[in-house]
């Protein structure tokens, strides 16, 4: 498979979850020609919106109106191939048959190369933790030979958990850290986009700066390490098949 047949697929509970979390993976793989989808099951209009919903007079429909152009424009900043939004509602998201159906069609058109979401486990927001529960569910369906007779049944694709917001309470671990200092400034200008939490913004400048901090250090550090000023951090979730190490 070359590049430019490779894809992937994010799925991010909220509008500017697959922004904060893996904007720089999104970017950095677009340049590489890999086509990569984002399914955006919300708009996080009811429980990401605070700034929004201090205005007088806003109502649910402008909040998601004002959320949804921003997690397009994110998506135009960031290269995506197609941001499919799925409208749910959140806090909270639930899933019917109908909604896992469709992330299950959706997984076997795009035949992702890997797939990002979110941490397995996550107290402070229940819309995370239950995505990933769906997405994992989906993923096994999906390569059901019996499900829906006929389709492509999805192979293995790896399943990246991108990083939550407090690490410690959420039993995450990263294994993979990859260097999005070549598109860093594309991924800033997608977190500039979502203006409905513009507090987070410096937030997640930090944590990609830390992260490169890893990164050099896990790559040889003051030994030879590779100098990086930007990075995201992913835990892996199935074994990976190697010919060497």
């Amino acid at each position: 498979m070359t590049t430019k047949d490779k894809t992937a697929l994010v799925i991010s509970a909220h509008a500017a979850d697959f922004v904060w979390r893996c904007g720089g993976a999104i970017a950095l793989h677009a340049e590489q020609g890999v086509k990569v989808t984002v399914v955006c099951l919300s708009y996080g209009e009811r429980g990401e919106s605070a700034k929004l919903w201090k205005q007088p007079g806003i109502t649910l429909d402008r909040v998601k109106e004002v959320r949804r152009a921003e997690a397009q424009k994110a998506a135009m900043a960031l290269g995506v191939h197609e941001l499919i939004e799925f409208d749910m509602g959140d806090y909270p998201l639930e899933f019917t048959r109908a909604h896992k159906d469709r992330l299950v069609d959706v997984m076997r058109a795009v035949d992702p190369a890997f797939m990002l979401s979110h941490s397995q486990f996550d107290p402070y927001n229940t819309d995370h933790m239950l995505t990933t529960q769906v997405v994992l569910e989906c993923r096994s369906t999906a390569q059901a030979w019996g499900h829906n007779p006929g389709q492509k049944v999805l192979g293995a694709p790896q399943l990246y958990l991108f990083e939550p917001h407090q690490t410690e309470q959420m039993g995450w671990k990263p294994d993979t850290f990859l260097d999005i200092t070549p598109v860093w400034e594309k991924k800033w200008a997608a977190i500039q986009c979502m203006e409905g939490q513009e507090h987070l913004w410096h937030f997640y400048k930090n944590v990609a700066e830390n992260r490169a901090n890893h990164f050099t250090r896990n790559s040889g550090g003051q030994s030879g390490g590779r100098n990086c000023k930007y990075a995201e951090g992913f835990q892996s979730i199935f074994p990976r098949t190697v010919d060497s190490l």
